[in-house]
């Protein structure tokens, strides 16, 4: 079936990406054939000499950028003597910030993910396209960005997975191996490249001054380490465990343990934060909407745990080396969960969470992934994070 290369769960994006594909595979069959290439065949993988300048795409979302990160020492350490640029979304920037092995970020929010003017686009390709690289690798396995962002530049080598079309816009379509974590995805990548992926990388590498600025931020609201953190917001509805079962469980754990619980959020987390602080019983402290994702990272470094849904601020935790309780429901672990071996997910097993769009519920019972995990199931898992991680020196439950 030609449905089964794609990576693709929404089944009218499955067969609208699956039509453009075709007419794209018919389109440039013939420059394919006149350069040489032969569907199936890829061309020889890139020397360290023939790339002086590389451009890494990924601009959605925060979460998956940041679990993007670990591909750039492998690529510095393969083409030391190339230029690493990182075009990505503006939110997802500050990300990359002292990043040591970026040399330049590009800031652009496709309207194909993000609210932005198509006129925006027309201003923006305008200006890429007249700069010249030598490797463009395109993270996600997007026919959106391979043909928008990726399709329009100058490149010798475009490198990507052909699990979400447009693999005909690449000179080099990286094998799939099936579903794995997203770093293990975005690893892939670059190990077909030749890189090493033996090492794992990843970090805000925040400036001692950052650092001292989350001290002054935790020193300010009276908050003494170690504390546990609280996320209870996510970008998509459905992958909210509800915030009654936040505000019992922010009880139990200020009783139990006698722990500062610190909530954080967005301004788009303002409506799940005062839900929250209206249902609890004990005090915490409100860190939302006051800390940017920079601060966010030097904060929460100093936290015992994070509880949280499927969101980006547990991948920040765990590039941060926080251990996370992650709270899933429609979304699959297997590819987003905390990266690491020092994380807790609690999850339910519901067949249809494999098929799940994450936007539309089709249970008999709406939302039961989420609403069937219990308070008592998340602070066992609490639990278990506080006894395995309070130890000096050693932790018992790796």
């Amino acid at each position: 079936m030609i449905f089964r290369r794609f990576k693709i769960i929404n089944r009218r994006k499955l067969l609208l990406t699956a039509m453009a594909d075709f007419v794209g595979e018919a389109i440039f069959l013939p420059v394919r054939l006149l350069r040489g290439r032969v569907v199936g065949v890829l061309d020889q993988i890139p020397s360290e000499a023939d790339v002086r300048e590389i451009l890494v795409v990924r601009t959605s979302y925060l979460g998956d950028v940041i679990m993007t990160l670990p591909i750039l020492r492998p690529l510095k350490e393969r083409f030391p003597r190339a230029r690493l640029t990182f075009l990505t979304s503006k939110a997802a920037s500050e990300v990359l910030m002292t990043n040591p092995y970026v040399d330049e970020v590009i800031t652009y929010d496709p309207f194909w993910f993000y609210p932005s003017p198509k006129s925006d686009y027309i201003k923006f390709i305008w200006g890429v396209k007249r700069r010249s690289f030598d490797l463009v690798i395109e993270a996600r396995g997007d026919i959106r960005e391979l043909m928008l962002l990726v399709g329009p530049l100058r490149a010798a080598c475009k490198v990507s997975y052909d699990v979400g079309g447009g693999g005909f816009l690449l000179t080099h379509v990286v094998p799939y191996e099936g579903l794995t974590h997203k770093v293990q995805y975005h690893m892939g990548l670059v190990k077909y490249l030749g890189c090493r992926v033996d090492v794992l990388d990843w970090g805000f590498y925040l400036t001692q001054q950052e650092r001292a600025r989350a001290l002054k931020i935790i020193n300010d609201h009276n908050i003494e380490p170690p504390f546990v953190a609280i996320h209870p917001g996510s970008r998509l509805s459905l992958k909210k465990w509800p915030l009654q079962r936040y505000a019992m469980l922010c009880d139990i754990i200020a009783q139990e343990y006698n722990m500062p619980v610190v909530v954080f959020g967005s301004a788009a987390d303002r409506d799940s934060i005062s839900g929250l602080k209206r249902r609890v019983r004990c005090g915490v402290v409100d860190l939302s909407e006051a800390l940017t994702l920079r601060e966010f990272a030097g904060v929460i470094a100093h936290s015992r745990l994070l509880v949280c849904n499927d969101s980006a601020p547990m991948h920040v935790a765990a590039c941060e080396g926080v251990p996370v309780v992650a709270i899933f429901g429609p979304s699959k672990s297997v590819e987003t969960a905390p990266y690491g071996d020092i994380h807790r997910v609690v999850q339910k097993g519901f067949p249809c969470r494999t098929a799940c769009d994450e936007s539309t519920c089709h249970h008999t019972r709406h939302h039961a992934c989420m609403t069937d995990i219990s308070v008592q199931d998340v602070f066992d898992a609490v639990r278990d994070q506080i006894y395995c991680h309070s130890r000096e020196n050693e932790n018992p439950c790796l």
